[in-house]
């Protein structure tokens, strides 16, 4: 891509503050655009930032739970208020938390679909709120996964959530194609980032399983995803794109 592809673009990032969130907004700085960088944990949210701004890029740490509405109204209106104006907004926050079906804890249930499913919907009713408002339409991307596809075991929680999302941009393309706003997914397999890694055998493991030889990176996630939410990409929408090496053609199991 062209290296000031988003100038003048503005962006919201939930779940940043490290991993596959962190580096869409490094690369979408990197290209010219604003980011609003938000993560739960303050200090990764302004790690995150102060590493955007060290490549001279324009980033502001939003700390706050992604999935409460009062966050989101406050990174919308950071958006508009520092920088004028709202043009992606991208739902990466996420948690997974594994479980026997026979088993599964009602709060960990609770959970999985307040940050998965709600922040993700209400993050997505804001933003195109606002895109309506302005007039010239925008970009939504939602982060899937695998899971939503094929089965993996004690992630039956998990796996729904992400098969909804992929459902809730697909419905969008009926409420929001009139304002020009697109919508889609992206559904990354088994990717290298600081919470993956802390499994010692995790790369091995997943370098064995996966046709391509390897798991994923961030980088190979947000280079799809800043395709998806750019100018090129705007007649695209309701779409999923899987990334993963090749697993979901084959889907060999770790267990």
């Amino acid at each position: 891509m062209d290296k000031k592809t988003f100038e003048g673009k503005v962006a919201i990032v939930t779940g940043a503050g490290q991993g596959i969130g962190f580096e869409i907004c490094r690369q979408l700085a990197g290209q010219g655009a604003a980011v609003i960088l938000n993560d739960i944990d303050a200090a990764l949210a302004e790690n995150a930032a102060a590493l955007i701004h060290a490549e001279r890029g324009v980033c502001v740490a939003v700390a706050g739970d992604g999935a409460q509405t009062e966050t989101i109204s406050r990174m919308i209106d950071i958006a508009t208020g520092r920088f004028g104006r709202l043009d992606i907004a991208i739902a990466n926050a996420g948690i997974t938390l594994f479980g026997s079906f026979m088993t599964y804890p009602a709060a960990d249930f609770e959970k999985v679909l307040k940050v998965n499913l709600t922040g993700t919907f209400f993050l997505a009713q804001a933003a195109a709120r606002r895109m309506k408002e302005q007039g010239w339409g925008g970009s939504l991307l939602f982060m899937s996964s695998v899971t939503g596809h094929q089965a993996h075991k004690d992630l039956a929680a998990y796996g729904m959530t992400k098969a909804a999302v992929e459902m809730l941009a697909r419905n969008l393309v009926i409420e929001l194609s009139p304002y020009q706003i697109n919508v889609n997914t992206v559904a990354p397999g088994a990717t290298l980032t600081e919470r993956t890694m802390k499994d010692a055998a995790y790369e091995k493991t997943w370098s064995a399983l996966t046709p391509m030889g390897r798991p994923a990176t961030p980088a190979d996630v947000a280079n799809a995803v800043l395709f998806l939410v750019g100018d090129q990409a705007r007649h695209i929408t309701g779409q999923n794109l899987v990334i993963d090496g090749g697993w979901t053609a084959i889907s060999p199991s770790p267990y």
